[in-house]
């Protein structure tokens, strides 16, 4: 039976710069005005949820207030991750000034193999991985596709598993999925479950652990990286714990059990991974130690005075610090840890330890290929290392700026980014990263965005109040907004991220946070 299209708005009361929710028989509709048409998708980012009228509208792109996902406007289809699939459509007739809109959504395109001989790998099945598979079939590749990784699982939203399974907020059973659970299987991609032994990147071949080998004609490595394990004695006692996989989080949570007011915790160091840890702990009732060589947590990444409201942060919450303290060893008795032995002569007493140490690019295992000292796959800004292969993620040290050395960034948005762009360039586009990257942490039921990168800044300029955890941090360099932290300023971070893309002044900036719409060019 046909849906009957019904009277939603009128064109004169819809603004170009800001989107409007309806709801027409129950569905979440999200109108945006486009000159004299108008477009009805689906109100809530496909990600996450977020209700994307809270976002901004800027350039002819819907921006996710939470993530940033970024939309066409025109199409719906996805500019920019973490969403890997474009925003559901219904039907639109602008009759006069009234707007009319059907309930029913229009079919979303599903994209097969084509029978096209060429062959492409996609090595590591997370968040480049799966972001990487989407694009390729989004950009009309109609040839073979290999997705490759050694988890069981399908690529799951990895950010849950610091910020909320060890808070008891999610099991590891519900974390996310990336894509749709057949997803894979309707596009044609072929999925294998297996660690890579070698890759043979000359001979363009895989060779799997288990035996066996796989060749092909273009791949791309997005293995991402594996903890750091410091060079301690009784690091391999039981209750010594790493977070990096949705086996890491199911364990750490288990081994806290039913009496979590009774555990204590000790992590060791205090990185992205460590304090979001923490913060989901504490709400648990966990007792946290956090201990660390730094003398302020997170001051290298944005600056003793930011860094110090993190601490403070965590000790009104109950986390205690052990901070420029160096351990020495880890002891326990029965084979199970029991407390952390510090280099001062201290103690700390310790159920369980969590290592916070860091992660290391993932890539012992390609040959043929010269590698960076810490591992990190050197790529252009098409993100391609070789001929017949592009690296994406953790592990890809890219040219985030023309006048500058090419780095590593290990953002989960950013891998999404980077694998787009190497989808894009497998099927023969030109494309260039020219992204702001970006990044969200969790603490205590406070959300931090961090847009851009800043390896140094002239000034620190803060429009809100920091120590209540609702600012925006301008990190400037010469006048120009290098990089940006804020806290409950969703809105206007989504207009920001726009405006970084193509360079912003202080000046500017404070437009874009000041004002309601986004900043003209």
């Amino acid at each position: 039976m046909t849906t009957i299209a019904r009277r939603v708005a009128q064109l004169s009361q819809l603004r170009s710069e800001r989107a409007v929710r309806v709801v027409v028989d129950g569905e979440q509709i999200l109108l945006v005005r486009d000159g004299d048409t108008v477009h009805a998708y689906s109100a809530d980012c496909p990600h996450a949820g977020a209700a994307l009228e809270e976002g901004a509208l800027c350039r002819g792109r819907i921006i996710c207030p939470w993530h940033k996902g970024t939309f066409d406007v025109a199409t719906g289809n996805v500019l920019e991750p973490p969403a890997l699939v474009g925003l559901d459509r219904y039907p639109v007739v602008v009759a006069g000034d009234d707007v009319m809109v059907t309930p029913e959504k229009l079919p979303q395109p599903v994209r097969t193999a084509s029978g096209e001989k060429r062959h492409y790998v996609v090595i590591g099945a997370g968040a480049a991985g799966a972001a990487a598979c989407a694009a390729l079939r989004e950009c009309g590749f109609g040839g073979r596709i290999t997705l490759i990784g050694a988890e069981p699982h399908a690529p799951y939203d990895r950010t849950a598993l610091s910020k909320f399974v060890p808070s008891g907020e999610m099991a590891a059973a519900d974390v996310p999925p990336l894509l749709a659970p057949d997803w894979l299987e309707r596009h044609d991609v072929e999925r294998i479950v297996s660690r890579v032994a070698r890759l043979d990147v000359p001979a363009r071949t895989i060779h799997f652990e288990t035996g066996g080998q796989l060749i092909y004609d273009t791949a791309l490595l997005a293995t991402g990286g594996v903890p750091k394990l410091p060079a301690l004695p009784g690091i391999e006692l039981g209750g010594v714990h790493v977070l990096r996989s949705l086996d890491d989080a199911a364990a750490l949570a288990d081994a806290i059990g039913d009496d979590a007011g009774q555990t204590q915790v000790a992590i060791l160091g205090s990185s992205f991974i460590g304090l979001e840890t923490a913060s989901a702990l504490r709400k648990r009732g966990v007792q946290v130690t956090v201990i660390s060589p730094q003398k302020v947590p997170f001051a290298k990444q944005f600056g003793e005075r930011v860094g110090a409201m993190f601490r403070e942060l965590h000790e009104r919450n109950g986390v205690v610090f052990r901070l420029e303290a160096k351990v020495a060893s880890l002891d326990g008795e029965e084979d199970d840890v029991q407390q952390v032995m510090l280099e001062n002569g201290g103690h700390i007493t310790a159920d369980l330890v969590l290592l916070g140490t860091g992660v290391a690019p993932a890539t012992r295992f390609v040959e043929g290929l010269p590698l960076q000292k810490d591992g990190g796959v050197l790529v252009n800004a098409g993100m391609q290392a070789a001929p017949g292969l592009y690296a994406a993620g953790d592990i890809a040290a890219f040219p985030l700026h023309e006048d500058e050395e090419p780095l590593r960034i290990e953002h989960w948005r950013v891998a999404q980014q980077h694998a787009r762009i190497a989808a894009e360039n497998m099927c023969g586009a030109r494309h260039r990263y020219v992204g702001v990257p970006y990044f969200w942490t969790y603490h205590f039921g406070k959300r931090f965005e961090y847009l851009g990168h800043a390896s140094e800044w002239d000034e620190i300029v803060v429009d809100g109040e920091l120590d209540q955890q609702e600012f925006i941090a301008l990190y400037v360099k010469d006048d120009k907004v290098v990089a940006v932290l804020a806290c409950e300023r969703e809105a206007q971070t989504a207009r920001l991220i726009d405006a970084m893309a193509r360079g912003v002044s202080r000046a500017q900036a404070f437009a874009v946070i000041s004002g309601a719409s986004c900043l003209a060019h």
